[in-house]
């Protein structure tokens, strides 16, 4: 990852860092050797955060213990679910609601993210045992039947098993979409697009050679059509990520339909599912021409080189890979190529249209060599792209720029001028009303947030580079929330004159406060983090020239924000809202990055699916979060305008060191 995203990086794994120094996780899967050794001892020590109470026998169990020799039940879900938010259900993995019951009961928690307030492990024990009965609990079905742990393969059998002879009942929806939202973890789509076709031209009683039958007797017709249940959820799930893969995704539902076109005399019945296959294979396979033509006008403004209003003004649609961009690659003298690119390219595509570009410069004295593509922040951090790495640009920090290079060359590459260079002067925000600022950040917000595919918070945790659909939406979700954050600073340590530097105080404090009321955390929030910068929250004289009334206001802000009982204040604040709401996506990335690290996707062969039923609720939560569209009136007027344009290309300073100097320039230490 870019220097540019490492805050936000350090902000996800501070908490694995900080247990792994209690006992260190060691590999990711690792069962034996050294790594296995202190994996094993560090899991122990993070088992007791996943102990629940099974409403049938009483009896405490575990998602997963290393130190069993057989790998334990995984229930689809129980009366009881795995409670990594305090009692109040919030955000984390409690409550079957948007706003949670107590998820589990007790104040079991996840480590926070400050060592001094992390509970002692004998206390979360105390917890867990004590709390595992949680009336609010649920995982949005009542008590249910146990999936037994399996091998990938034989997970997807069950499940066609579970459609189609309803086994679990009313847990079958459960179920099946559990399995959607996570079978990339640990089944990867091709080989589950080849059981599913496997499965649906199976003429034996018999599943794959096991000898194993069907449930109830079932009919050859019932279990075609089971095959098709799952395959076309499959198909609804990830519609948008399939549309832009190409042939690669579209002989899927091409070879089921000719499978079914076959069987057509056989089970008469299965005419409609044909139907709707074809359907589905035309809409893979070609898009309608409204959409062609809709995509083809469209400027779809991605990076801060070419800023265009009335670009900026359209609203945000999803990103995906197959997009075309223009980007500007600079070179160590600061001169530039544009070049035209898919955002999905791979980082050896981007050199070969660069060195095409050079080679026909006037200003080249001679052909490039041996190129090397590299992130420069405006701090001079430099991150080295190998050329494997797929859609680099969503990753880049907010002042990040790419640079070509020859590899001796690259100790020589410097920031633009213009990042590390600042003028003093008045912000436009002096003429903008904070009511306005504020409905404008929560409509752009809602915009990225809603193109985020749900898939992409499973991808990012999960996979990384090596996901075969890269998170890009989500990724300029997070770009955004740090975006806000340095904007505050910015605006702040540019005003000189301390009157004015104080109106933008209580303008921002605000803006928050209005933020927050429309239920748009992570604006709230970065707002709130930005006013924390330590370039802004040194400035003595500024805050002292603050109301009474702001300040306190602020200390509130501050303690929502504070993260100590594992965002506690944060947590209860969400419980009592209702959709449509924003939440501070760093957090929901934190939450699932540390389910992932805490406990094994695999024992052996045998998928962990509990873990995936957690994984599944917590998307499930972000999913309820937009059930409701956000609606906002807004009156369009050439103020309205001017202002919307302005908070969507926010002009900011990222650089720390440079925003400190900024702020001690303006206000020396004696002061």
């Amino acid at each position: 990852m870019p220097a540019g995203m490492k805050p936000l990086e350090k902000f996800l794994k501070k908490q694995t860092t900080a247990l792994t120094r209690a006992g260190g996780f060691g590999g990711a899967d690792k069962a034996s050797g050294t790594g296995g050794s202190r994996r094993r001892a560090s899991l122990s020590r993070v088992v007791p955060f996943f102990r629940e109470t099974s409403p049938e026998s009483g009896q405490a169990r575990e998602v997963f213990s290393p130190d069993t020799e057989e790998p334990p039940c995984w229930p689809l879900a129980t009366g009881a679910t795995l409670a990594m938010a305090p009692g109040s259900g919030g955000p984390g993995f409690g409550g079957s609601s948007a706003g949670g019951g107590g998820g589990g009961g007790g104040d079991v928690r996840s480590p926070s993210l400050s060592s001094d307030e992390q509970s002692s492990e004998a206390s979360l024990v105390t917890d867990a045992s004590s709390g595992g009965g949680g009336s609010g609990g649920g995982g949005g079905v009542g008590s249910g039947s146990p999936l037994s742990a399996e091998t990938p393969d034989n997970l997807t059998l069950t499940l066609l098993d579970s459609v189609a002879g309803k086994r679990y009942g009313h847990c079958t929806e459960t179920l099946l979409d559990d399995f959607m939202l996570t079978h990339p973890i640990f089944l990867t789509a091709d080989r589950l697009q080849q059981v599913l076709l496997q499965q649906f031209s199976l003429e034996t009683e018999g599943r794959m050679g096991e000898g194993e039958g069907w449930p109830g007797g079932l009919d050859g017709g019932e279990r075609k059509r089971a095959v098709l249940s799952v395959a076309f959820r499959y198909l609804d799930t990830y519609r948008e990520l399939l549309q832009e893969e190409g042939e690669r995704s579209n002989s899927f539902p091409k070879d089921l339909y000719m499978c079914a076109v076959q069987e057509l005399g056989r089970y008469p019945e299965l005419v409609e599912d044909v139907l709707k296959l074809q359907r589905w294979t035309e809409i893979l396979h070609s898009p309608s021409d409204e959409e062609k033509e809709s995509r083809k006008k469209q400027v779809r403004p991605l990076f801060r080189h070419f800023r265009r209003i009335d670009a900026c003004l359209q609203p945000r649609e999803a990103f995906r890979g197959s997009d075309e961009i223009f980007c500007r690659v600079y070179t160590p003298d600061h001169s530039y190529v544009t070049i035209r690119s898919r955002l999905s390219c791979r980082v050896g595509e981007i050199l070969a249209l660069v060195r095409e570009k050079l080679q026909y410069s006037e200003d080249q004295p001679a052909l490039p060599g041996n190129l090397v593509l590299v992130a420069v922040t405006s701090a001079g951090e430099k991150a080295v792209f190998r050329p494997s790495d797929e859609a680099v640009f969503t990753t880049l920090g907010v002042n990040t720029h790419l640079f070509a290079c020859e590899p001796p060359e690259l100790e020589t590459l410097l920031p633009l001028p213009e990042e590390i260079h600042w003028s003093p002067g008045d912000s436009k925000l002096h003429d903008m009303s904070a009511e306005e600022v504020a409905n404008q950040l929560v409509v752009f917000d809602w915009e990225l947030f809603s193109c985020v595919h749900e898939v992409e918070f499973v991808c990012y945790v999960f996979h990384g580079e090596q996901a075969r659909w890269r998170p890009l939406n989500l990724e300029l979700v997070l770009q955004r929330c740090s975006e806000v954050q340095h904007w505050v600073a910015t605006e702040i340590l540019q005003c000189q004159s301390l009157p004015k530097r104080v109106q933008l105080l209580r303008k921002f404090i605000k803006i928050a406060s209005l933020c927050k009321q429309q239920q748009d955390l992570l604006s709230f929030l970065a707002v709130v983090l930005g006013l924390d910068n330590p370039a802004v929250s040194r400035l003595r004289l500024t805050w002292e020239g603050l109301p009474g009334k702001f300040r306190k206001q602020f200390q509130q802000f501050e303690g929502t924000a504070d993260p100590s009982r594992n965002h506690k204040s944060y947590r209860d604040l969400m419980a009592g809202l209702r959709p449509p709401l924003i939440p501070f996506t760093p957090l929901l990335l934190k939450d699932l990055t540390f389910l992932h690290e805490s406990c094994k996707t695999f024992h052996g062969e045998m998928v962990n699916f509990e873990k995936m039923h957690k994984v599944a609720e917590m998307v499930r939560t972000i999913r309820r979060y937009r059930c409701t569209p956000l609606v906002m009136e807004t009156e369009p007027s050439p103020s309205h305008l001017q202002t919307k344009a302005y908070v969507r290309q926010l002009q900011v300073i990222d650089n720390q060191n440079l925003l400190f100097d900024m702020s001690c320039k303006m206000e020396p230490k004696d002061t």
